[in-house]
């Protein structure tokens, strides 16, 4: 893990095994999601987040809006984990997402991320979006690197 001043990593307190993952700024579109925890295990990232109201539809649902911000930042929380890149420069260049349900308020939404391949600029990542009843999307996407100074 790359260590950066602005992002929180460190022992979930109420959450044991897991990593307490976001940034220390509270005014930047990540914290919207909430509080993330990482695990990696087996070549996989484990990212949560407990969806709440804020993140809600009409439907009572998890926007599908919040569910897609939730996807970009486990892509970069599992590329952080896996310690390939550092906070704050490097970029989603696509992300593909297929919606397979609804992802339910109050109940823990979890993106399991594998990274397909490395080259020496570009990661390529694909991964799932589960809850407890099952699937809720299935996902891929490629972040370019930072440029090295």
């Amino acid at each position: 893990m790359i260590e950066k001043p602005e992002f929180h990593y460190e022992d979930h307190p109420d959450h044991p095994g897991w990593k307490r993952w976001g940034l220390k700024n509270s005014d930047r579109y990540n914290t919207f999601l909430g509080d993330m925890m990482v695990r990696v295990e087996d070549g996989t990232c484990r990212v949560r987040m407990l969806p709440e109201r804020r993140h809600s539809n009409l439907g009572n649902n998890v926007h599908g809006g919040a569910m897609l911000g939730f996807i970009d930042v486990a892509l970069f929380a599992a590329a952080r984990s896996f310690g390939l890149i550092a906070a704050g420069t490097a970029v989603t260049l696509d992300l593909n997402t297929h919606f397979m349900g609804a992802g339910r308020i109050d109940e823990m939404l979890e993106a399991r991320v594998e990274l397909l391949r490395e080259t020496g600029r570009l990661l390529f990542m694909r991964g799932l979006v589960v809850q407890d009843a099952g699937p809720v999307a299935e996902f891929s996407g490629t972040i370019r690197k930072p440029t090295k100074k």
